[in-house]
């Protein structure tokens, strides 16, 4: 295993440094470092992904890891990268958002032995903050001029139409007063963020050299954005979450195999702890053979394994597999949804199938596959449509229910990738479009 300053700089996670010794430092000097996360939501999403991994990267060096869960500062919410005021959450929500959080910041860290790691609310905390007091130990040492000087609360009074509010105006201070309370009761003396925290984590360095005489550090990783410059983790459907119940371990798979060449070498190195001799190579098979994806398959597999554990990577990758293949109907019904899941699907009734059964070209013009009966007709008998991944050569076809997959489903194909679900539903017509 490198140091730790070598790995971070492999790695690119360095972005900026409150100074410049730190890097160094970190090799030498066991540090308690935290690094807070927004609860604004019952999952974490991919974009806190970079962040988790920081933290295992630094435990797994001798340092202890401090995860804070913002349940004072989430009810207020930061107005970096933010082009709107977010909306307040309520305390019901609130707790419920911080027990859904708690379970994937614990799947990263070690919380035993010398370096474990801690879990803390920065509620406990600054719901009990008498406001005088708050103002007489932290606002004195900053001007507002200071404060407007930074470039989330700058970017946002530049926009008349949204503004700040005081409440978000806030939101710095209160950062910069966990940082304190960190290290009077952890000995914190590291705290890390992405990029667009900077100027909130230079305020709590600032106030605890103004208030303790002493030297505490702050260092920023990259932002995480695509090629194209769009935000990472956002897809036409969502953003991707941590929560399995929330996108599914196969989802998280797809997702990072579709990784764009230009970003996967750049995301092996943040989000997985492949070593540095197995990244470069991936690079070279990424810059040579394009086409086999092999740095996006190892990249996907590495982030499942991380995030769902081995079992589930296995039936992501036998699903994609499948689907490559066009092997889908062997899989199992909760994962053959799952992938179908972004196809096109008709429902018919139960007793289309019966008698006669339904002709294979309806239900190909009804779920879109082919524009007409009689384009239907050719594509079969050009050999490009399957059934249940079985090549149809007869143009009058039908479909009965012995053709049904767990009693309920029948898989069309036209080609390799263009998949449609004809689907039971007793309560629809013969080739009504699901809604």
């Amino acid at each position: 295993m490198p140091p730790l300053a070598a790995d971070l700089a492999f790695r690119g996670l360095v972005h900026q440094v409150t100074d410049p010794s730190l890097p160094g430092r970190l090799d030498h000097d066991p540090v308690t470092a935290y690094i807070g996360f927004d609860p604004t939501a019952d999952s974490l999403h991919i974009g806190s992904l970079l962040q988790l991994c920081m933290l295992r990267r630094l435990q797994a060096a001798g340092h202890r890891p401090v995860a804070v869960a913002g349940g004072g500062t989430g009810v207020i919410g930061d107005p970096g990268g933010k082009a709107d005021e977010r909306p307040l959450l309520d305390e019901d929500q609130l707790h419920a958002n911080l027990a859904g959080i708690r379970p994937q910041l614990e799947r990263f860290l070690d919380f035993d032995g010398p370096a474990g790691a801690t879990l803390v609310d920065n509620g406990d905390w600054l719901r009990s903050l008498p406001l005088v007091d708050f103002l007489r130990d932290v606002g004195k040492h900053f001007t507002v001029n200071q404060m407007v000087a930074k470039e989330s609360v700058r970017a946002r009074l530049e926009r008349p139409d949204h503004g700040i509010s005081y409440t978000e105006f806030s939101y710095m201070l209160l950062q910069a007063y966990d940082f304190l309370h960190l290290y009077d009761h952890y000995g914190c003396t590291l705290q890390i963020g992405g990029s667009d925290q900077w100027g909130n984590i230079t305020v709590g360095v600032d106030l605890i050299r103004k208030t303790r005489g002493a030297t505490a550090y702050g260092l920023t990783t990259p932002l995480v954005l695509k090629a194209d410059g769009t935000k990472f983790g956002k897809t036409e459907s969502g953003s991707v979450w941590l929560d399995p119940g929330r996108t599914s371990p196969y989802r998280l798979y797809q997702f990072f195999v579709r990784t764009e060449d230009a970003d996967v070498g750049d995301h092996l190195r943040y989000f997985t702890f492949l070593d540095h001799d197995t990244i470069r190579e991936l690079d070279e098979q990424t810059s040579r053979h394009p086409e086999r994806r092999d740095a996006q398959r190892a990249l996907a597999r590495a982030v499942c394994q991380l995030l769902h554990g081995d079992d589930e990577t296995r039936r992501a990758e036998q699903a994609a597999a499948a689907l490559f293949s066009g092997s889908v109907a062997v899989l199992d019904e909760a994962m053959l949804l799952e992938v179908c899941a972004e196809a096109p699907s008709t429902a018919v009734s139960r007793g289309a199938l019966d008698g006669a059964g339904l002709p294979l070209v309806d239900a190909l013009v009804a779920g879109g596959l082919a524009p007409s009966k009689s384009r239907a007709r050719t594509l079969i008998d050009q050999g490009g449509v399957s059934v249940n991944d079985r090549k149809v050569d007869d143009a009058d076809r039908r479909l009965h229910r012995d053709d049904l997959v767990y009693d309920r489903y029948v898989i069309l194909r036209k080609g390799k990738r263009d998949y449609h679900l004809l689907r039971v539903d007793e309560r629809r017509g013969p080739a009504e479009e699901s809604p």
